[in-house]
């Protein structure tokens, strides 16, 4: 199954395109809406509260009197962590239960107001963010829901800023527009991306472009640190280090528009160990890509020996966000040089500039040809000579250099 974060500011109508996304199909799971449910009356969760909290904080009702366990609960950070301490676990397990009980093929709609300030993005396939600028929530909160503007104000200034929701966006949805403005974009992200990542992680398909070179984006690396935070917790103790390689990790360099990550292992072994779980974190293996080209071809003493080019290959399965993932051994020569490629090139203006050219000219043998392989071989038989050569030269450089991984 997909799992979707969907977050954003108070204010900004997350709820509204949660609905959409609901009526499209999706599993929703709204954290506010267990918080309220794991405390109802006759719930372990509101017992547990009163044998905390006391008995004050009920309503005549026998209800939750949430305005009177605020008072209680939010005063000092001891008692804030006491209730968090008895609502979050039971949030957590209802989450499960509900995700445990969807369909295999299902996309899970998880609403967390506090995903970002939580740093949970790494726990989801994508992240959704729904975006309006301050002013505009301050009047959204303080007309319909008839909030007091310095309250208004100080919510929004208590949660994450827009930067930090970028940074962890995957998908920024403009919610600024007239009601149901918004619910096209939404259908749109349902039908082009959700849908067919889904069928991808479910059938183990790579998502690929064809290898045309484009502009150099900033959103790179953004966009590697999130894809690394998701593989760092698939990997867990197994990765020794995870790190974006690749023309995408040189700064203005323009490339392909697929993110090259290198998970570093310690075995081989390793690197089978983790396969499934990159598999469900949205990343599945291509068996056929096992090994990288000894490079330089002609020979250079013990390293040209194909056993210590050895490697596992995966990719992403979002076809919004192509990825190639590739996990070696630590020490090997090919582990080694991805890492010292990247650091020479952005060391070096010139060798990025002259690489370029290199890139320019394999795009070009690549155009017209509309199958993804024969495309990407032409691609990559067009650079093989030059890498043969930069290959010794990165060596050289590191040398001269005292560099260090």
């Amino acid at each position: 199954m997909l799992r979707l974060g969907l977050t954003g500011g108070i204010g900004a109508g997350k709820s509204t395109v949660a609905k959409v996304l609901t009526e499209l199909g999706g599993v929703l799971v709204d954290s506010d809406v267990l918080a309220r449910e794991v405390v109802e009356p006759g719930t372990l969760g509101l017992q547990q509260l009163t044998d905390t909290f006391g008995a004050d904080i009920l309503a005549p009702d026998g209800s939750l009197d949430r305005p009177a366990l605020a008072a209680v609960a939010f005063g000092n950070e001891e008692s804030r962590k006491k209730l968090n301490g008895i609502v979050h676990p039971l949030v957590g397990k209802r989450t499960a239960e509900i995700i445990d009980g969807a369909a295999s093929d299902a996309i899970v709609v998880q609403d967390i107001p506090l995903l970002v300030e939580g740093s949970m993005g790494p726990f989801f396939h994508l992240v959704v963010v729904v975006w309006v600028d301050a002013e505009e929530r301050v009047r959204r909160l303080t007309g319909p829901r008839n909030m007091p503007e310095a309250d208004a104000r100080a919510r929004i200034a208590a949660q994450a800023t827009d930067d930090a929701r970028r940074a962890a966006a995957d998908v920024w949805i403009d919610n600024t527009g007239a009601p149901g403005s918004v619910d096209e974009q939404v259908r749109l992200l349902w039908n082009e991306r959700l849908i067919p990542f889904e069928r991808n992680i479910r059938e183990g398909i790579v998502a690929r472009t064809h290898p045309e070179q484009v502009t150099a984006d900033p959103a790179w690396e953004l966009q590697a640190r999130r894809i690394i935070g998701r593989m760092a917790l698939a990997c867990a103790d197994d990765a020794v280090r995870i790190d974006h390689v690749g023309s995408t990790a040189v700064p203005g360099l323009d490339a392909k528009d697929v993110i090259d990550i290198q998970i570093t292992v310690r075995s081989l072994d390793d690197a089978d160990a983790v396969g499934d779980r990159l598999r469900l974190a949205g990343f599945p293996g291509v068996e056929t890509s096992n090994f990288d080209e000894p490079k330089p071809a002609y020979g250079m003493g013990g390293e040209a020996d194909p056993a210590v080019w050895g490697k596992r290959f995966h990719g992403n399965a979002d076809p919004g966000r192509p990825a190639n993932v590739h996990i070696r051994v630590d020490g090997w020569p090919n582990q080694k040089f991805a890492l010292l490629f990247r650091d020479w090139l952005r060391a070096d203006a010139g060798v990025a500039t002259e690489y370029a050219a290199i890139k320019r000219r394999a795009a070009e043998a690549a155009a017209g040809i509309v199958d993804y392989q024969p495309a990407i071989d032409a691609y990559v038989n067009a650079k093989a000579p030059w890498f043969d050569v930069a290959y010794r030269r990165a060596w050289q450089w590191a040398e001269e250099t005292n560099w260090t991984a």
